[in-house]
């Protein structure tokens, strides 16, 4: 269809979606541009989402690895945590990561 595409890697919380909470985790996404801007689709989810936290962009997942190791390996700890910010809230108005 020769429709310019990207493979998108990062993170997906819990914004806006009711509880139970999920516990997060690596997402994968798509990236089509259409109509002259990128348009984000995620087939793995049914319904918009917000809050997506991009860590890379690429061809495919070997592009956009989050880690490419070499002999024994082992992660001991990764946490992302992702928090609503009000539009009202400007960045200056932070005080040591808290509103």
């Amino acid at each position: 269809m020769n429709i310019p595409a990207r493979y998108c890697t990062g993170h997906l919380g819990d914004i806006g979606m009711p509880p139970p909470y999920q516990v997060m985790d690596f997402a994968a996404w798509f990236e089509v541009y259409l109509g002259g801007r990128w348009h984000i689709f995620d087939p793995r989810n049914n319904v918009p989402r917000i809050g997506r936290v991009l860590m890379a962009r690429g061809r495919d997942a070997t592009d956009v690895a989050i880690a490419t190791t070499f002999g024994l390996s082992e992660l001991l700890g990764f946490k992302v945590y992702t928090n609503e910010v009000d539009e009202g809230v400007t960045a200056g108005k932070l005080v040591g990561g808290r509103v």
